[in-house]
């Protein structure tokens, strides 16, 4: 049986739509006996951001890259992005998306996608949200965690 790292992803954002908003990030990493759990949160943030923060705060903290990842996800922004390829039409079209108009959070798709190139199997799968998936609800926490260390 081939080993692989299991990663549950999620971001939150208390107060999204309001300029006094705090965000969290958490994320669930499994390999084998070993788990890590890690979060972190920020203020002015939105709920994408803290989705990108997730999995790129977790990819980090893999040292092997040639050991296959899992990445599940609760975020059609992320999985979307990632299984239809905007990002190939964003890059080409100087990181602009189909409207013309720039790609949010374009810095932090530049380092998902770097992080990204240096493993050599990755895998991101949705998930949906709030629905019972163990994993999925301990990131949830997680980032609720997060939201609450910088309250």
């Amino acid at each position: 049986m081939q080993k692989k790292i299991i990663i549950y992803t999620d971001g939150a954002c208390s107060n999204n739509q309001s300029t006094e908003n705090t965000g969290g990030y958490g994320a669930v990493l499994l390999y084998g006996s070993h788990e890590k759990e890690i979060f972190g949160g920020e203020k002015n943030t939105t709920n994408n951001i803290m989705e990108l923060k997730a999995v790129i705060e977790a990819l980090k903290l893999v040292k092997n890259k040639s050991i296959p990842i899992e990445i599940y996800t609760d975020s059609a922004y992320i999985a979307n992005c990632i299984h239809q390829k905007w990002y190939v039409n964003w890059q080409k079209n100087g990181w602009k998306n189909s409207k013309k108009e720039a790609v949010k959070n374009k810095e932090l798709w530049i380092a998902l996608l770097e992080l990204i190139e240096e493993f050599k199997d990755i895998s991101v799968i949705k998930v949906k949200g709030h629905s019972g998936v163990e994993l999925n609800e301990r990131a949830d926490a997680l980032a609720n965690k997060g939201i609450e260390s910088i309250k």
